[in-house]
This record gives structure tokens, sequence and C-alpha cells, in this order.
């Protein structure tokens, strides 16, 4: 698309003399919206050819303002989508709102406002903010995920995959948070606390709905290995947390058991090599036996429901102190039948994992070695690197390397080798078998809270669970409730729930729980590709674009939303909705924006704006007290070290903020905020001002080693975007800046600066299309096309010798790259200094290292 150039801004010099970033933010953005300039339907339209590709930043939640974080995110994103419509893709850029959610009920009891109204008008305020930074968003396809038209879909899916049997309803032992008043995954519980509230998690046995990941943690754990483009940490990350263990599944006889105790019970261990090394048995407070045991013996019972007052996240139990309740029974050692073992009911035994049950081998488990030393059982070294036979246990359990000792027949072998025999005999005499367990558990998506997707099912006494039919989809939330008191206000609405059968027409009454928000951002990016009304997308519309080519955001959601998408995707695609299984092609994890902490004589936080620099040290503006400097954090409200990028846009405008975004460290590493930064950043967007100005003058001087590095430039930069690496290339933007400002006036000075201005147009859009149109180019710089550069022009015509007498620098000589000898020699005694170094002097010997060095020897 054209423009008309209204070259009359430019007349005056005043004008002239200094870019006004506030004028030129808002007439760009009003040029491009007016312009649709990044509808992806436009470009793809205009051009049927055109190669698709989708950039997609995790979208936010509507909390009320954007931060700095999401000024990096987003501008990230933006560049890689602006470079990216400039060499010739079709690109969809997207935006919406991850809206449901447990802040919105909190600001609802707090402010007594409707978590739809409290949504909405965030999703307004953060829309503005977002819009002031001049991105490249396709804003038709917004949407956000509390919206009936969004999540109507979502119940829709959520009844397909329950057709095909990967969802279920069953009672299970959940994470309760008491403050948000919901179940959690154990995902959301880190270090034994609810995600969002912080409160201690609880266990509960509650009927809940599940996700059945589990039935593709094999695909979920191999195809890992096809995600190059993902980094490692992450992929190790999720692997460990899918945690596939091959081991051997084996059964424990219990000696003499007592009526109505079970008289064995299966382990499940990924070391059958340390069997020789077991000092004790244990058991979940949920296993049968440890159930039976409890029944008869009050202190066991007690002994369970303390072990309940904590959550049911491995990571959690992980750390948790160990404790254990000697049941009193043992088994017999299937390797030594005449050893028994003590059985042990452990609060670090999940039922949920392998078994529910396991052996204890405190020599080379930490976790068992903490147990064993608290209980005072015996720890036994059996595995041992050369010559350590005899080093004894210390309070670290061994789980390196070594050969087997202490173990009989086992003597001797490597670990693997001998988790290879234990499995052969095992499997040879009946007493086990090898078998593969994986640590993921199927996902708990019910939520018992009121700002969600409803989950489209009815209960009847009759017929049970039914599907709400899909032609009654969507499910909507009822707007009349009420927040008075906790707990999930759908269970106490007085007609909300109450409905027919859709079966036998009986009274029955809706599902209450709400689906884990999670859910919603687990298939978003397939809505944002296609959004039919009449269905949640269409498949071939959604291949079209899918999987992303580059998604970014932060480390954080590696396990909970990555994974979760990653499953849904496959889910999808397993009941023929869509073919494509991997949702992301490429993730980028990038760092978080930090700032100096400042506390006052009194202890509280201070925000930085009621800070200044007096002398050596800082004080308060207010008063003049002294003022305590912390460490560089990331931007939080709770420690008031949040810059407002409303206030910057204000002082500096977008392009300034941007630029400091990229420049000042590698993106995936923090990024510490600075006043002097960010006045540096809008010093170079007034250098590229001047430099637009400077491609003004008129001249005639030809300038071959300015345009050699142009296209350096060109092909350095077009690299660093390609990799992310926007520091880079904004350091090269620098090195070209400084060129065209020595250049004589003439055409290679005015082509590298045209060139220069669409190598930072995805970075600083505002300056580059003001610029551009000051140089009377027609049509937006959004719409050129990226620069390319000459291979030719990449290799150095030059190169420089050092000249050395007798091994000592005494010159240097710019010569024609690739000389031969006799030519390097030649130039090089031609040189006044090193003639004058000779005296007419004939060199006994001349050394040349091509392309390097010249060496006379006198």
């Amino acid at each position: 698309m054209t423009q008309e150039t209204d070259d009359s801004r430019f007349d005056s010099p005043a004008a002239d003399s200094r870019f006004d970033s506030q004028a030129a933010d808002s007439r760009w953005q009003a040029r491009w919206e007016e312009a649709q300039s990044f509808r992806a339907d436009r470009d793809a339209d205009l051009s049927p050819g055109r190669p698709r590709t989708m950039v997609l930043e995790m979208f936010p939640y509507p909390s009320g303002r954007i931060h700095m974080g999401h000024v990096r995110n987003y501008t990230m994103g933006d560049v890689l989508a602006r470079a990216r419509r400039m060499q010739g893709y079709a690109v969809l850029h997207p935006m919406g709102w991850d809206a449901f959610g447990m802040p919105a009920e909190n600001a609802a009891m707090e402010r007594k406002v409707h978590p739809g109204e409290w949504t909405w008008q965030n999703i307004a305020t953060m829309r503005a903010q977002l819009k002031r930074l001049g991105l490249a968003i396709d804003w038709s396809r917004e949407f956000a995920t509390c919206d009936p038209a969004y999540y109507g879909h979502e119940q829709a899916l959520f009844l397909d995959l329950m057709q095909a049997g990967l969802v279920d309803r069953r009672d299970a032992w959940v994470n309760w948070d008491p403050v948000d008043n919901t179940v959690l995954a154990n995902e959301q519980v880190i270090d034994g606390r609810g995600w969002r509230s912080g409160a201690l998690v609880e266990r509960r046995k509650l009927t809940q709905w599940f996700f059945r990941i589990t039935a593709f943690a094999e695909e979920l754990a191999a195809d890992l290995a096809t995600l190059e483009q993902w980094p490692e940490k992450v992929r190790l990350m999720q692997e460990n947390w899918i945690g596939k263990s091959q081991g051997l599944r084996f059964t424990f006889e219990v000696e003499s058991p007592p009526a109505g105790v079970p008289a064995s019970f299966e382990v499940f261990t990924t070391r059958p090599d340390t069997m020789f090394g077991a000092s004790f048995a244990a058991i979940a407070i949920d296993h049968p036996l440890a159930q039976a045991v409890a029944a008869g013996n009050p202190e066991a019972a007690a002994f369970i429901a303390d072990c309940r007052g904590t959550g049911t996240a491995a990571a959690e139990l992980e750390t948790a102190e160990k404790k254990g309740f000697d049941t009193g029974l043992s088994v017999v050692h299937p390797l030594e039948p005449e050893r028994r073992l003590p059985v042990f009911i452990a609060n670090f035994v999940l039922m949920e994992y392998g078994t529910g049950a396991v052996f204890g081998c405190p020599a080379h488990d930490q976790r068992d070695l903490d147990f064993a030393r608290k209980y005072l059982l015996p720890v036994p070294r059996v595995v041992a690197p050369e010559g350590e036979d005899e080093a004894p246990i210390g309070d670290e359990a061994y789980t390196g390397p070594g050969r087997l000792i202490n173990s009989a027949f086992l003597n001797g072998l490597e670990v693997e080798a001998a988790k290879a025999e234990v499995i052969r005999r095992a499997e040879q005499a009946g007493w086990g078998k090898g078998t593969t367990v994986f640590r993921l558990r199927d996902w708990g998506v019910s939520r018992q809270r009121y700002w969600g997707t409803p989950i489209p099912i009815i209960h009847c006494e009759a017929c049970g669970p039914q599907p709400v039919p899909k032609a009654d989809l969507p499910v909507k939330l009822p707007d009349d409730v009420s927040f008075d008191r906790p707990g999930n206000p759908l269970d106490r609405h007085p007609t909300w729930k109450q409905v027919d059968c859709p079966k036998c027409g009986a009274p029955a009454r809706r599902e209450t729980d709400t689906l884990d928000t999670f859910v919603d951002s687990s298939w978003y990016f397939i809505r944002f590709a296609s959004q039919p009304a009449d269905r949640p997308f269409d498949a071939a519309e959604a291949e079209s674009w899918l999987p992303v080519a580059q998604y970014i955001g932060g480390v954080e959601h590696a396990i909970l939303h990555l994974l979760y998408s990653r499953f849904f995707t496959r889910a999808l695609a397993s009941i023929g909705k869509i073919a494509v299984k991997e949702p992301f092609r490429g993730l980028f994890t990038q760092g978080m924006v930090t700032h100096e902490t400042y506390k006052s004589a009194e202890g509280q936080w201070l925000e930085p704006g009621a800070v200044e620099k007096r002398g050596e040290g800082l004080v308060e503006v207010a008063n003049g007290r002294p003022v305590e400097l912390g460490r560089s954090e990331k931007m939080s409200k709770s420690k008031k070290n949040v810059v407002d990028p409303d206030s910057i846009l204000d002082r500096y405008g977008a392009d300034a903020v941007r630029w400091f975004m990229l420049s000042d460290s590698p993106p995936e590493r923090d990024l510490a905020w600075s006043l002097a930064g960010i006045e540096g950043a809008s010093r170079f967007v007034q250098r590229l001002w001047r430099i637009a100005l400077l491609a003004r003058e008129n001249g005639d001087a030809a300038d071959e080693a300015l345009t050699r590095q142009l296209h350096k430039a060109v092909d350095g930069i077009t690299h660093d975007i390609d990799r992310l690496q926007f520091n880079k290339a904004v350091a090269r933007a620098y090195e070209l800046a400084n060129a065209i400002e020595k250049a004589k006036p003439g055409p290679a000075r005015a082509e590298a600066a045209k060139t220069l201005l669409r190598l930072v147009a995805p970075m600083v859009p505002h300056i580059a299309e003001e610029a551009w149109a000051l140089l009377g180019e027609t049509g937006l710089i959004a719409d050129a096309p990226w620069p390319v550069a000459d291979p030719a022009l990449l290799v150095d015509a030059e190169v420089t010798y050092a000249v050395q007498v007798n091994g000592k620098m005494r010159d240097k000589a710019t010569l024609a790259k690739g000389l031969d000898k006799a030519g390097a020699e030649a130039a090089v005694l031609a040189l006044p200094r090193i003639a004058q170094l000779l005296d007419g002097a004939t060199p006994k010997k001349i050394i040349v290292v091509p392309d390097r060095l010249v060496n006379i020897v006198v």
C-alpha cells in the first residue's frame, strides 16, 4: 500500500532540527491503523503465495496496567514480526487476554465490583497502553478468554475430549488452597504453598474432573527431542517433570500379616541394582496396607491424619521433613529370603507414583538416607567408585557411577549391568518384571470458583453426569452472584445450577466447578489462527499458520502452560481435530526487567521517584532522610521498584523505550532498568533523525568502504534478528550510524542512511517512518522490502599487514587481499618509514604471512 508524503511538514529548519516523538508516535500509529497494515489476512490476500509465519508472545493477564516486563516481552516479538513482514512473509502477530482467574474474584470481594467489570476495565486500560508502544499487532483477532464467544468453544472441545475418553471424573486426593478455596494442580504448588495465594496447601479427597495427560506421557517425553528451537533448560525441565523411569516392579511378601492386612504389596524401583542395600520398606499414607493398619491402630491413624495437613505435590514432599510410622510389620527380601525389612508408613511416598510403595536404600538415595538417619536404620553401601569400597556414607547419599559391592552375585558389575541382571533374575524367578512408569500425573482441572469456564456437565440422579448438548453451548456464567463470603458463588446461586437432565428430563443440577484457567491458555493460539463463529477453529486455516514459528515468554511457564499446551494440541490431533501436534516450533524465554530497591530509615519500601542522590548517598525526596540501597530485583509492586511505562513514554516516546529494552543486555538475561540507559536510547533516536537530515545533503563523494560496511551491517543485523540477539543488532546499528556520520555527502551516504532506517525500522518504527517520509520515499517503511546483502561486498578487498623489522612492529600497510609474496614484499619495501629504517641496506630475509604480516630481517 502506498501513501502520499506530506513534505510540507519538513519545510522549516526548526522543525527539522529535532525529532518530535510524541507527535510522530500518534501520527504513525494512526497511519498503520488506517492502512490496516498488520492484519494477517490482508497480507495473505494481497499475495496469496506469501509464506506464512506466526509470531506470538504469551498473552497477558489483565491485572490492571502493563509493566516493563510486558514492554520488553512484546517489543521482542514485535521486532521479529515486523522484520518478517519486510522479508516477505505474511505474518500473524495477535494479542488477547488470559482473563479468567482468582485475582478477579479477589478484586470483586475487596472492591465490591463484579469480576467481569474489573476485568474488562483492565483490558481497556492495558490495550491502550500496549498500543502506545506501536506494536505491529493484528488487533482484529483480539479476544478475551472470559468472553462466552471463546469459552463456549472451549466447552465444546471439552465434550469432544470427554467423548474420546480423554476426560474422566473420579475421587482423588488433591491440593486444597484454603485461602483461594480451590483445588490446585501439583504444578501450581510452589514450596508447599498455593502459587497465587501463598497459603500452605492441604490434602483433601474430592471428586474431580481430569484430563488424561498421562495417555500422552510417552509422546510428550520422546518428542522433546524434536524441539530443536527450544532452550535446552526448558526441555530438561519438562523431561524431568514427565519423569520417564525404567526399572523393576516386584512384590514384597508380608511376614505373618494380621487379619485384614494384605499379605503382599507391589513396589516399583528405578534402582534394582541397590536392592542388597535395602534397610526398610515404605508405603504411602493412602496405600491399602496403611489403611488396613490404621483401621486397628489409633497411632497409625493419627499419623496419617497429620500427613494430610500437607500438599500432595512431589516437589513439596522432596523438601519436607521425612516422617514415618513403624507399622510393626516386616517383609521378606526377595534376593535374600532370610532377611526381613521393617515396613513404615511414610509421608514422602506418593500413592500416585509407581505403586505407592518403595524400598529404602539409604546409602544411595538422599531421601532414604534422611529417613534412615532419623529412625536409626542401617546404611549399607552397595555402590562405590574404584578404590572407595570401604568409604562410609556421611550426610550425603552416593548417587554416582561405580561398581557393585556387598551385593552377592552383583559384585563387580557396573550399575547398568547390575540393573539388567536383577531384572533378568526377577523375571526368571517370577517375583518381578521390568517396566516403565512416569512421574507425570493426570491433570486435575476442576476449580471451585466462579470466574472460570463452566464445565459443561449436568448431574442427574438417575442418569449420572451428562454432557450439555452442544446446541445449548455456551453455558454462560450468571451475572448475579455474590462474593460476600468465601467459597464458590455458583454453589449457592438460587437458580443457575437448577436444570433438567438432557437425557431423561428429570430435575438435575449443573456442574458448579469451573475449569482450571490453564485450559484457556492451552489452545488459545489455535483460536488466534482461525476464528469461525460456529466452531472452535477451522483445521485447514489453523494449520496454515501453525505451529507458532516463534513463541516468547517467561521460563516460569516451562511446566504449567507449555506442557499443558503440548498435551492439549496432541489430544485434539488424536481425535482428528487438527493435524498439528507440537504447538510451538520455536521458543524463547526472555529475562526479567529489574530495578534497584530502596528502603527508608524505618524499613519501608520506597518508590524510585521518592528517592534522589545527594552527594555520595541516597535520600528521600520528601524529608532528606538517608535511604538504604538494596539489590536490583525483578520489578514488583510489593517492593515498589516499579517504573510506570506511561510516564516514560510521555517523556521519551515509544522508540526510546523500545530501543532501550533491546540494547542493554542479551534478551535471555535480566535487564537492569536505568535512567541513563533510557536517556542514551533517546539520544540515539535523535541521532537517526540527524542522519536522515544528512542524507538530504547534496554531494557526489564515492565511498566504497562505507558501502562494504553497510552490506556487512545488513548481513549481521539480519542474522542477529533471526536469532533474537537484539543487543548485537543494536551494536551493529551504532557502528553503521558512526560510519554514516563520518562520511562525506554523496550517493553512498544517502543509500547507507536509507538502508539503516530499514534495518532499525522493526526496533524503532516511528522515527523510521518519519525519516522515511522526510527522505521522500513513498509508502510506509513497514511495507518496504528488507535490505539484502551483496555477498561479494561481505569479503574485504583490502587487508592490513603488520610490518616488522627484526621482529619489532614498525609500520602498517593496507594492501590488496590475496596479494602474492612478491607483491607484498615490494609494497612494504616502498613504504617511506621502512625505506628510512633500512637506509639502503639489503634485507637478509623477508618473511611474508599472507594477508597478515611482513617481517624484514636485516
